[in-house]
């Protein structure tokens, strides 16, 4: 396992649980009459379950604000750098992800002493934001300037709700997101949150990486076939199922949370 990971989680397959903050303030669905406050209230209510349920690590998102755009405001840095802060579980490794600004997560990372981040930093996409287009030689050289060389940085190679914009498969762009772009780890999606990818995709990736860098089943993890995935995928990084329902913006199931880690087990401290 590449060091950063292997600093963060050993040898085994990571278990990364989703905390979906809700809507921040200035989107469309924000909630402003429970203010900054409802939105921590929530997230620590999701996350006494996900602890409760024994995941190895825990990941900050603003899944709440839909339509997703590409360019964050200050105001959506502060907020997500508050709540985190406050709602961190420092037993645990934890980490980021902003959808879709890459620099605002890593900021985020920064400022609230985050393990790791999640973005989509390579190649050209068009999108339900519109052209997409990956930043990582400025993200890394960002890392490096704010002295933040321990965050490990997972980078997304198949993202949600875009396709590429060029012919290079899922796992010639893996490579490549290695070789060039310094990818700390790999993660293969479906083409929109809760939906799994194919599996030979995620063969396919599994087996164009270097073996030290893990790559990571990034949607559509589900209690039923985590434990087949995780005979290929180095880890899951899993929101969806683990809520009321199975439905990405419903509250957390503690119920479904506890089901899907006993059923990962069974392969994931391999």
């Amino acid at each position: 396992m590449s060091q950063r990971m292997q600093q963060l989680f050993g040898d085994r397959k990571p278990l990364i649980a989703m905390v979906h903050v809700p809507p921040l303030p200035g989107t469309p669905l924000y909630d402003a009459r429970a203010g900054v406050g409802g939105l921590i209230s929530a997230v620590q209510r999701d996350l006494e379950l996900l602890l409760e349920a024994g995941f190895d690590a825990y990941m900050f998102c603003n899944e709440g604000d839909r339509p997703y755009q590409l360019k964050a405001g200050p105001e959506a840095a502060a907020v997500m750098a508050r709540v985190v802060t406050e709602c961190a579980p420092r037993e645990h490794p934890f980490g980021v992800d902003f959808l879709w600004d890459a620099s605002c997560a890593l900021a985020v990372a920064v400022a609230t002493g985050a393990g790791f981040m999640r973005e989509v930093l390579t190649g050209a996409w068009e999108s339900d934001m519109g052209l997409w287009q990956g930043e990582a030689a400025h993200v890394l050289r960002e890392r490096r300037r704010l002295d933040a060389e321990d965050l490990a940085i997972m980078m997304n190679v198949t993202p949600e709700f875009a396709s590429p914009i060029g012919r290079r498969s899922p796992a010639e762009a893996a490579r490549s997101a290695v070789v060039s772009s310094l990818a700390d780890a790999i993660l293969v999606s479906g083409p929109m949150a809760g939906a799994e990818p194919g599996r030979a995709t995620l063969e396919e990736v599994r087996e164009a990486v270097p073996p030290e860098v893990p790559v990571l089943l990034n949607t559509g993890a589900r209690a039923e076939t985590i434990a087949d995935y995780l005979r290929v995928a180095d880890g899951c990084i899993v929101g969806s199922y683990l809520k009321v329902d199975g439905y990405t913006w419903n509250p957390v199931d503690g119920e479904r949370a506890r089901r899907f880690v006993e059923s990962a087990r069974e392969v994931s401290v391999a």
